[in-house]
């Protein structure tokens, strides 16, 4: 079948065909389906094996390019030769039994892997155990084939860089618009996906790192509630937003890799809030068509935002994590409280790590001066251009000394009833005659809209809907709801994509453009 890439005008390099897929043992590989290929496996047509390898091939196709993948798993022929054996025995483990992923390189595994953050301060380091999600997707067979890149520190490090740029793992880029940004910090969690390098992979989320990526990679992400997803081993930022998502190509298979990876986790104590929150039958029994939609209420931000207090909440000037500290009111900003957070649970993190010095933040900043050249300590033009501002976020966490002042929890008191009973939740009470909306329907593009559903710490999900014909780059609708509302997300957001598919002109994801892999892949400092 013919390839079609999308080229916005006349300017761009006219490239058809560039970087098709051949087929994968006579199966065509491109864009298929979790289920798909599950079908495939059972019929005998591949197997886990085959699979692993023309995942691996389309990465070595494209790495190049859009680098997404950090670091490639030595024993994933293994892993998937095992678990092509227990199907040939009469075992499936799960919808992902056999099938290839990749982890966000701030995730632990305990293999032959490394854990880093993107950064050379924590290479050689080990981590005791593999992370909660990593356990979870081993145990439904899933085959983890490497680690993605990532924005260095998951952007704690600097407020002025190149998202899905680190020192280890380089510059990650978007295959539709290869010199623009990727989106961060899950970026090659998000490339990979949108190159089909691999079905699905996991990502984590802060303030946007899950949403923003999908969006600009034409994916499907799904941010959950926090601690709906165990952060045990995920190198952290602020225990109060950190959460672990999924990507997929499709709601289902980001739906599957879901179900998989939620759950509660004794080393996580804020999961255990989400027992009797859950599904028994998991998410994926939520799944829906265009039929879902009749009736459905959507609440949508027509004057600025439909929040009653969101000149408080929500910057006039786009994404800005410190916006109340912008007002002159540091107890009311986000960042008053996330810079004090990581500073604490970056060395509980470390605390458990061996064969490494680095043991608190200070030893981090001291690293990075020390190693000027690659992990650009001090800011340009004496560091590295990637971190425009050097260390700047990490400055700001140090001098916090992890203080839980009193400015400290009037800042977090303040983000969070702003952004949830006076917020999200306050929204989705607007509905027509008094009664609940279903979803709150937001453009991701901006970054308001997942800050907000970040500080509450409230689940968001993002599906494509096309791309931008000035410069090839996708954007998408999204989707959020109160605390454990991810039911609702993923029914309403399966079918606004079941209607974009069936509709009369049925919307296909637009395969990415390339636009620009002639370009030399530096820092993109700009949008």
């Amino acid at each position: 079948m013919p390839y079609e890439y999308y080229f916005p005008n006349s300017e761009l390099e006219d490239t058809p065909g560039l970087f098709p897929m051949p087929k994968c043992y006579g199966f065509t590989l491109e864009e298929a389906s979790i289920d798909d290929l599950q079908r495939a496996m059972a019929r005998g047509f591949l197997n886990s094996v085959q699979l692993v390898q023309c995942c691996l091939s389309r990465d070595i196709q494209t790495d190049e390019y859009i680098n997404s993948v950090l670091e490639r798993n030595p024993d994933v022929f293994q892993i998937a030769a095992s678990l092509d054996l227990e199907r040939r025995m009469g075992k499936v483990r799960s919808p992902l039994h056999g099938i290839p992923f990749l982890v966000k390189e701030n995730i632990a595994t305990k293999d032959k892997m490394q854990t880093t953050a993107g950064s050379h301060a924590l290479l050689g380091s080990i981590v005791p155990r593999d992370a909660h999600v990593v356990r979870l997707l081993r145990e439904a067979g899933a085959v983890l084939l490497g680690k993605a890149t990532l924005s260095e520190w998951a952007d704690m490090r600097s407020n002025n860089y190149s998202e899905g740029y680190s020192a280890r793992g380089g510059q990650a880029r978007s295959p539709y618009n290869l010199t623009l940004n990727p989106g961060g910090s899950s970026s090659g969690s998000a490339a990979a996906v949108a190159a089909n390098v691999v079905p699905f992979s996991l990502g984590t989320e802060t303030d946007g790192s899950v949403i923003s990526p999908a969006e600009r990679n034409a994916v499907v992400g799904i941010k959950p509630t926090v601690g709906l997803t165990s952060r045990a081993g995920v190198i952290p930022e602020s225990i109060h937003q950190d959460t672990v998502g999924t990507f997929g190509k499709t709601v289902r298979d980001a739906t599957y890799a879901f179900d998989a990876i939620f759950g509660p986790d004794s080393m996580d104590n804020y999961t255990a809030a989400q027992v009797g929150n859950t599904p028994k039958r998991g998410y994926a029994s939520f799944l829906a068509d265009k039929s879902a939609l009749k009736g459905a209420k959507f609440g949508l931000p027509w004057n600025s935002f439909w929040l009653p207090n969101y000149e408080t909440i929500v910057s006039p000037n786009g994404w800005d994590w410190d916006y109340g500290t912008t007002r002159g009111r540091s107890n009311e900003s986000e960042y008053t409280v996330v810079k004090v957070d990581f500073y604490n649970n970056i060395k509980s993190y470390l605390s458990e790590l061996k064969n490494t010095n680095i043991r608190s933040l200070e030893d981090i900043v001291a690293y990075n001066y020390a190693n000027d050249g690659t992990e650009g300590g001090n800011p340009w033009p004496f560091g590295n251009p990637a971190f425009y501002s050097g260390q700047d976020g990490f400055l700001a966490s140090l001098e916090t000394k992890g203080r839980m002042d009193e400015t400290y929890y009037q800042a977090l008191e303040f983000c969070q009833r702003s952004t949830r009973e006076d917020g999200i939740d306050a929204a989705l009470a607007q509905g027509p005659d008094g009664s609940q909306l279903d979803a709150l329907l937001v453009p991701p593009d901006v970054g308001q809209t997942y800050q907000i559903a970040a500080q509450a710490g409230y689940p968001m999900i993002t599906v494509p809907a096309s791309v931008q014909s000035s410069t090839g780059m996708p954007f998408g609708l999204a989707l959020m709801q109160t605390a454990w509302g991810e039911s609702k997300l993923i029914r309403y957001a399966s079918a606004i994509e079941n209607l974009q598919r069936t509709s009369g002109t049925p919307y296909k994801r637009t395969l990415p453009g390339w636009y620009g892999y002639l370009r030399k892949n530096i820092p993109v400092l700009n949008l």
